[in-house]
């Protein structure tokens, strides 16, 4: 009976220690601020859009598409000089902005011209999430995410 009891506690101390390392299960992305300015080109568009990781562990943004456009690029601009990227990082508990004047996304060949009101559909590949789909809705040219108008 003892052996048993002991067997028992052993048992029950494994499980909680395992138990342990679930408060930090990965990267917890989610998508806020989504938006495309109504381009003024028929074939190029900016995105813009903040991706929150509430989880403990850091990810990477690798890559971004659209059904709406041939290609999207990443940027990062420094400086005011834009350059193409492969990727950029998704800090633990932190955020990866894209917004105007900094890094952004670029719709390149598009296939339609995006207009006012409507919605278009991104596919955001991670390093170690699984992908995230998200309606980016499309704004007036002028649109200021800091005002709503």
């Amino acid at each position: 009976m003892r052996r048993a009891a002991l067997f028992a506690a052993a048992a029950g101390a494994l499980a909680l220690a395992g138990c342990g390392g679930s408060a930090d299960a990965g990267a917890e992305l989610s998508v806020r601020s989504s938006y495309m300015p109504q381009p003024v080109s028929a074939d190029l568009a900016a995105g813009f859009l903040t991706i929150v990781n509430n989880g403990g562990t850091k990810d990477e943004l690798t890559s971004v598409t659209s059904d709406a456009a041939g290609d999207v690029t990443m940027h990062d601009t420094v400086g005011g000089a834009m350059q193409e990227v492969s990727s950029f990082p998704v800090p633990a508990h932190g955020r990866l902005v894209f917004k105007s004047g900094g890094n952004h996304l670029m719709f390149e060949k598009l296939k339609r011209r995006p207009r006012q009101g409507q919605k278009i559909t991104l596919r955001l590949s991670f390093a170690k999430s699984g992908p995230l789909t998200v309606e980016m809705p499309v704004k007036s040219a002028t649109y200021n995410p800091s005002t709503g108008h």
